[in-house]
């Protein structure tokens, strides 16, 4: 039988849930919150009611996002830092732990393929720690110094942003695709044992979506823009906005019951395992031969 206790919590979750504030006076903190994923998700949080840092290394990203967050009305603090250097993460968490006193969410968003490489064989040593410390090792380092506060005020959701190519086999670089991977199982795992800590550990895995990185709008030519009902099942290329709401699903107590799981947010392009809507076959409207969909 529940506690009275927690009776009175589902009932102010409840509340919360209807009044559509999600967030109310959490503490978040956003890596490469400056632009892109990151941006659409610490102004979302902002709008549920998040005192959020936007943690990046660029310092007029991270300031315009908390400009625009405080124009709204919103509470946004920017901060520099280079989350693949322990020093500047160490002092990122000690900055926020020192001016809030918490930690409620931790969005772990920074990642990049950096550049085409080429065939594996053709790849050296310097490009794969490279990849390491920008998809992985900082997600080890952030997690780190925010982990303890989560654990000693016994509540906290960290949300880890992985990609598509983390779930299946990406032939264009199997080295970002492994370490992608590993956020994955990291996450999985972590979730395991501090979950009777009440510390939440989930993650994304994006596809399909305009970023920084992928400006998809800007490769594309009109022709190509077209075949997007093709190529996704959802009929369009992923915003920014669309995984910012996914994380913050898993950063609020909507998710409550939800740990250790990577959300596929991909349009259904997972689901559809390489097969493609056809517009040049009248006799059949699916094909896996992608040349002429």
């Amino acid at each position: 039988m529940p506690t009275i206790s927690r009776v009175l919590e589902d009932m102010s979750m409840e509340q919360a849930t209807d009044a559509g504030v999600l967030l109310t006076d959490r503490v978040a903190v956003v890596t490469g919150g400056g632009g892109g994923i990151g941006a659409a998700t610490a102004q979302l949080f902002a709008r549920h009611g998040a005192q959020v840092v936007i943690a990046d290394i660029d310092a007029a990203l991270a300031e315009q996002t908390a400009d625009a967050i405080s124009a709204s009305g919103g509470v946004a603090v920017p901060v520099v830092a280079d989350v693949r250097d322990a020093d500047q993460v160490a002092a990122l968490a000690r900055s926020v732990l020192d001016r809030f006193g918490r930690i409620d969410v931790l969005v772990n968003n920074v990642g990049h393929w950096l550049r085409h490489p080429g065939n594996f064989v053709d790849t050296d040593p310097q490009l794969w720690d490279e990849l390491y410390r920008i998809n992985l090792h900082h997600v080890f380092l952030v997690t780190h110094a925010f982990l303890p506060a989560m654990v000693c005020q016994r509540r906290g959701s960290i949300v880890n942003v992985s990609s598509v190519e983390g779930l299946r086999g990406y032939p264009e670089d199997p080295v970002y695709a492994a370490f992608k991977a590993a956020v994955i199982h990291f996450t999985r795992s972590l979730a395991v044992q501090v979950g009777r800590d009440g510390v939440r550990v989930n993650a994304i895995g994006p596809d399909v979506t305009e970023s920084l990185q992928v400006p998809y709008s800007q490769w594309l030519s009109a022709e190509e823009q077209a075949q997007w009902p093709q190529w996704v099942p959802a009929g369009r290329m992923g915003l920014p906005a669309d995984q910012a709401r996914v994380i913050l699903f898993l950063a609020s107590d909507l998710s409550d019951f939800v740990t250790g799981h990577t959300i596929p947010t991909d349009g259904g392009t997972g689901a559809a395992g390489g097969w493609f809507r056809s517009s040049r076959r009248p006799d059949r409207e699916w094909t896996n031969r992608p040349i002429a969909p």
